[in-house]
């Protein structure tokens, strides 16, 4: 509803109340009617529900029926060894899925325990759910709001509501109403649950509580905001699902062949099509795609990124968009004065580097260490601390920087009377002590300062003012998005100054005026440079002003946008019109968290795969749609940290470009490996196949392929994990995020080293045979030849199109050769271990046979260099062929 428009006196009529509040027997009635002021519970899934869902897989469903027939049959051992398999992956996803929704628990947490009411006409503490419709809220500093008021009685009240709306500055509050389409954070006449009374005090009367509160309608848009899936864990799926198709086809097309062609038992034909599913089924993809998602994570935790679910790793690399705050995040969170406008003009401060130059300057800087409330203070460390208003903050660092001894300054001149600062006046005054004469000081906004001024200082003294003029100057300086600040004086030499007269402080001689903003971070600057290398576009939104907004992204080389798209502006748009702006603006100020989602959703309608940054329960619905959340981890609310993926431990948006950066790396990684499995699964498969189809015994048995797939298979792949980045990683657009999980052209390559790996194969294993040697001893070359293909085949899987036929390619990944060292060792355990050969039915082999194994597998590294060349050959023409 429209309380910020409604005149107090209204108000109090609609809601049947006073300004003393209610009474017991009201507050009562009203709580019987409204409710407590909490909000609702979210839903949480038992362990049991996470547990049974990493079962939830069309290819775990195959595993787990061939495991249970196995198991009818008697074949307990294979049924063992598939149903281990089945049970080591699940325990793998359950233990690093991310905890469970817990974002509507912290909002929940933001509210106070206890409130401060006039209740019977006196004051009273109270339990802040028995907050009704009709109390009135008594607000001090330090105090949290518990529900939503109309002000009806404000001195200097100002409130932070950072979290609730991304202004980065304590709004000043009224009583007087405001426009009825004001945007939130422009609802001077409101305080709103959850934030934080940082100056003054006030009365508000409560006129929404619970779910019905801004902050309560942020958490029932978070509930029903659906969370996207990832584009990795989509494609991991529909290959599942692919894969499913093909095998069951397969399998039960080779059984039947087997059965109506040769004669073979339709047992024996059931345990080679189980054969085949074990063959074609990448059992340990699952765990080498979490455990790279977790060696990212572990990368990133080291660079200040803190990832709370594991596929957002991935998702990064995809990201097209990042919707970014501001406050904080791009720019320092640290007001700055960055320009003083004299009489003898204009002077640019660059804090880090110089000062203020001059006498009128030291002037401004003297005026401004007293016509404030901020304080200094030393810390246990000895450091200097200045707290406060960041406004005065940054005018006690500029006084320092012009070497004003603050402290000193004011022991000197006692300030004897002030004017504190009101949204109604807009200005603060105080009184200084200057031994027989007396000093007043003004600051506040050049509109309701400047008209008091008689003359302005100069360095020859005090001179006519041209208020029209200061005006215009102070008009281009609010147009680079400062906030300006005026600073005047009045000196008596023993006259009274009456400081309460009615139409307040006049006859004053302006100082200057002062520029203020938050600057953005240097680093921020470069990243986002980065970024739009990388082919990422960034769009700031923000509670902050248009005006600031666009001065900031003008900054950050967000485009030349003189004034920020508001939430104003967003509500009139149709669907259409809303769409074109999300894709073609840059800078969006003032908006709610509905138009932040509702950004979110645009972008994502376009085919974006979007990353949203924020600090602030405002934040959180955007955080939970995004494909990547990303909150703020210093500086942000519980509720933006529990809706997001990431969390930034330096609340720096250069950590986004280096985890994009990590999460393109990861994501090259997962493709390697899906690239090194799938010939290895493709050729045991068609192995089996081909076997059957000509009449043949088995080449391998069902449970020695489960010991190529998950031991040799996995920990060969696992080595990819590690790999560094490829060269110019940042330097390539996103990909596409509908595209495939195998790149274009490595279809062709997955093919080419299947066929490869079979030929080889089945050429040892008939070869053998037909020499009369034992059919174990035959399998276990057979086994050792393929493994023999994977380790060569690891070496050229390193890179997607670069060579590694070189020093780098070679040897420059020690994991890798870590793991061809184990699978060595595994393999000669495999082969002459008794254990061993008793569970896998393996025989000992000669040296004759190990050549063998090694002449026949070395080939495919030239198969797979040869079609990189090709490749790369194939790129080049492309890239040099005239464009139409």
């Amino acid at each position: 509803m429209d309380w910020h428009a409604r005149s107090v006196e209204t108000t109090v009529d609609q809601l049947d109340t006073d300004r003393d509040g209610l009474d017991e027997t009201q507050a009562a009635q009203r709580l019987e009617r409204y409710g407590a002021n909490r909000q609702r519970p979210p839903a949480h899934r038992s362990a049991f529900e996470r547990l049974i869902s990493q079962f939830r897989n069309l290819l775990i469903y195959l595993l787990l029926a061939a495991a249970g027939i196995t198991a009818a049959l008697g074949h307990w051992i294979d049924s063992g060894v598939i149903a281990a398999v089945v049970l080591i992956n699940a325990l793998i996803g359950y233990i690093q899925e991310g905890k469970a929704e817990s974002a509507m628990a912290a909002i929940r947490g933001m509210l106070a325990p206890e409130a401060t009411v006039r209740r019977d006409g006196r004051r009273q503490t109270v339990d802040a759910a028995r907050v009704v419709p009709g109390d009135v809220l008594i607000l001090e500093p330090g105090a949290k709001v518990s529900a939503d008021v109309r002000l009806i009685r404000t001195s200097g009240l100002a409130v932070d509501e950072s979290a609730l709306t991304g202004e980065s500055v304590p709004v000043d509050k009224t009583h007087e109403p405001v426009e009825a389409g004001a945007s939130l954070g422009d609802r001077r006449s409101m305080a709103f649950a959850g934030t934080l009374v940082t100056a003054g005090e006030g009365d508000g009367l409560v006129v929404e509580t619970g779910d019905r509160t801004e902050l309560g309608q942020v958490t029932e848009m978070l509930s029903r905001v659906e969370t996207l899936t990832t584009p990795l864990l989509r494609h991991l799926d529909q290959l599942g699902r692919q894969l499913a198709v093909i095998i069951v086809a397969a399998g039960a097309a080779t059984a039947v062949a087997g059965v109506l062609l040769h004669g073979f038992s339709p047992v024996a034909m059931f345990m080679a099509a189980v054969g085949l599913a074990v063959a074609a089924i990448p059992e340990g993809l699952p765990a080498i795609v979490t455990i790279t998602l977790a060696l990212g994570v572990r990368r990133l935790a080291g660079r200040n990124a803190i990832v709370r679910r594991l596929p957002a790793v991935e998702t990064l690399g995809a990201v097209t968009v990042i919707c970014s705050d501001k406050t904080g995040t791009l720019t320092r969170n640290e007001m700055t004065v960055q320009a003083l406008l004299l009489a003898d003009g204009l002077q640019t401060i660059d804090p880090q580097h110089s000062a203020p130059q001059g006498e009128n300057a030291r002037a401004l800087a003297e005026a401004v260490a007293l016509c404030s409330d901020a304080t200094i203070a030393s810390d246990s460390a000895g450091e200097t601390r200045v707290s406060g208003d960041p406004m005065e903050v940054a005018l006690l660092h500029l006084a320092a920087a012009g070497d004003v001894d603050v402290e000193a300054w004011r022991s000197q001149h006692p300030r004897v009377d002030s004017i504190p600062f009101d949204a109604g006046h807009r200005y603060m005054a105080t009184l200084h002590d200057e031994g027989d004469a007396r000093w007043l000081v003004v600051k506040g906004a050049p509109e309701a300062v400047v008209p008091r001024c008689d003359g302005v200082l100069t360095d020859a003294g005090t001179a006519a003012l041209d208020e029209a003029a200061w005006h215009r100057r102070a008009e281009e300086l609010a147009g680079r998005g400062l906030r300006l600040l005026a600073v005047a004086e009045r000196r008596s030499d023993g006259a009274a100054l009456d400081l309460h007269q009615d139409s307040g402080p006049d006859s004053l001689v302006l100082i200057g005026l002062v520029g203020i903003i938050d600057p953005p971070r240097r680093e921020a600057i470069d990243a986002v440079a980065a970024s739009q290398r990388a082919g990422i576009r960034i769009k700031m939104i923000t509670g902050d002003h248009a005006v600031t907004a666009a001065a900031i992204g003008r900054q950050l080389g967000l485009g030349d946008e003189t004034r920020g798209v508001t939430g104003e502006a967003l509500e009139a748009m149709d669907d259409d019109e809303f769409q074109r702006t999300a894709a073609g603006r840059s800078v969006f100020a003032r908006v709610s968290p509905a138009h932040k989602l509702r950004l979110v959703e645009a972008l994502q309608a376009d085919g974006q795969v979007v990353a949203m940054t924020g600090d602030g329960v405002n934040d959180a619905p955007a955080l939970k749609r995004a494909d990547v959340g990303v909150s703020m981890g210093r500086g942000g609310t519980d509720a933006a940290r529990e809706s997001s993926e990431i969390v930034l431990a330096d609340d720096n948006f250069a950590t986004i470009e280096a985890a994009i950066h990590e999460g393109r790396v990861v994501y090259d990684n997962i493709v390697k490996s899906i690239l090194f499995i799938l010939p290895t699964n493709a050729a045991q498969a068609l192995l089996l196949v081909v076997a059957v189809m000509a009449g043949l015994v088995l080449p391998v048995t069902p449970v020695q392929i489960l010991w190529v797939n998950m031991i040799t298979a996995v920990t060969l792949a696992l080595a990819l994990a590690f790999e560094p980045a490829e060269a110019a990683v940042m330097e390539r657009p996103p990909r596409p995020g509908d595209a495939a999980l195998i790149p274009p052209g490595m279809g062709m390559r997955v093919g080419w080293v299947a066929l490869v790996m079979l030929g080889g194969t089945l050429a040892v294993f008939l070869g053998e045979q037909a020499a009369g040697r034992d059919l174990a001893e035959v399998r276990t070359l057979t086994i050792n030849t393929l493994v023999l293909f994977e380790v060569w085949y690891l070496f050229s899987a390193r890179r997607l199109h670069a060579s590694t036929l070189n020093r780098g390619g070679l040897l420059g990944n020690r994991y890798v050769l870590g793991a061809i060292a184990v699978i060595v060792f595994a393999q000669l355990l495999f082969t002459y271990a008794p254990p061993m050969q008793l569970l896998f039915d393996t025989r000992a082999l000669g040296l004759r046979d190990w050549l063998l194994a090694v002449f026949v597998s070395l080939p495919v590294v030239a198969v797979v260099e040869g079609h990189k060349a090709w490749q790369r050959r194939r790129q080049r023409r492309s890239a040099d062929a005239p464009q139409g």
